[in-house]
């Protein structure tokens, strides 16, 4: 399966809001950081990670543009609300190994009236 093709299914489980479909998308031992957060690793570690998110907020992605590069997949996105942003997924043999996402916590807290944490 191509990148491109891969993102697209990513997409509609993460609108469908099915964090364990989710997880069988990543390798055993893959990272999903997204830069506004600390490094999530392994499989189990993202499920939970998506399913803390689902519980939280109502989240949406309505991708903008896809591109791909080799064993890269970019998604460009924007949600319902106006929130905006970047994925950048590594696919080995049908998994994401790696991803890395660009948004903006504050907005996203604010849109969704979550509070900030504290230090």
């Amino acid at each position: 399966m191509r990148p491109k093709e891969l993102v697209r299914i990513w997409v509609d489980a993460f609108n469908k809001a099915d964090a364990d479909t989710l997880a069988d998308m990543y390798s055993e031992d893959a990272i999903n950081h997204q830069v506004a957060n600390e490094p999530v690793e392994g499989r189990e570690a993202i499920r939970q990670m998506f399913a803390n998110g689902f519980a939280n907020a109502e989240m949406i992605c309505i991708p903008e543009n896809i591109f791909e590069d080799g064993d890269w997949a970019i998604l460009e996105w924007r949600d319902p609300r106006g929130l905006r942003g970047c994925g950048f997924f590594h696919i080995i043999r049908d998994k994401i190994v790696f991803q890395r996402g660009y948004w903006d916590k504050l907005s996203f807290h604010k849109l969704h009236n979550i509070p900030l944490e504290t230090q």
